[in-house]
């Protein structure tokens, strides 16, 4: 297929320039939204409901996610999550490509994962083209309070992100990483299992 058969959709989850402004990108976007606002509006303690939300907002869900509202997120439909998912309030997933997040992940209050970004061409940004990068979090993080994840980042299995981190690189397995920019500033021992 070539670059002018492709849909928006299909540039911006292959990483290309695409319109967000898409009808398409659009009705999806009111979609989630839809939904969201259910999510939230479901009796606080009847997690069945709201996990049925989740199986329908999310492209896959694994057992028992719980995610605290406020959420936000752009489409739902890419963004998978493993067992045991936990988000506490006020989590954003800008998921303009896949974010592919494992089981047994912790996320604090006020994490932002974003796969959109903007190009940094101003004549480009001014065209109102967008770009998006997929995001990978392996199974058993921890992703510390008001922490920021950068598109096209990964982080391996059991590591954790230290408070108010912003993550812009790949982040190993079996560490603890801060700052800003995010840093490993020690290994852990992984679990045994």
């Amino acid at each position: 297929m070539t670059e002018s058969n492709k849909s928006e959709r299909e540039k911006m989850l292959a990483g290309e320039l695409y319109l967000a402004d898409d009808p398409d990108l659009y009705a999806e976007a009111i979609r989630a939204r839809q939904l969201l606002r259910q999510y939230r509006e479901a009796v606080e303690d009847n997690w069945d409901i709201r996990e049925a939300i989740l199986r329908n907002l999310f492209a896959s869900t694994g057992v028992r996610p719980r995610i605290i509202p406020p959420f936000h997120c752009d489409y739902g439909s890419n963004i998978v999550v493993g067992d045991r998912f936990y988000m506490n309030y006020g989590g954003v997933i800008l998921d303009c490509n896949r974010v592919e997040i494992g089981d047994d992940v912790l996320c604090a209050p006020y994490v932002q994962i974003y796969a959109a970004h903007h190009p940094t061409d101003p004549a480009v940004r001014l065209t109102g083209a967008e770009l998006a990068s997929p995001i990978r979090i392996g199974n058993n993080v921890w992703i510390g309070g008001g922490a920021i994840i950068c598109p096209g980042v990964t982080i391996g299995d059991n590591t954790t992100i230290g408070a108010g981190s912003v993550v812009v690189k790949d982040i190993p397995a079996n560490v603890i990483a801060v700052g800003n920019p995010c840093r490993v500033v020690r290994s852990v021992t992984p679990p045994e299992g």
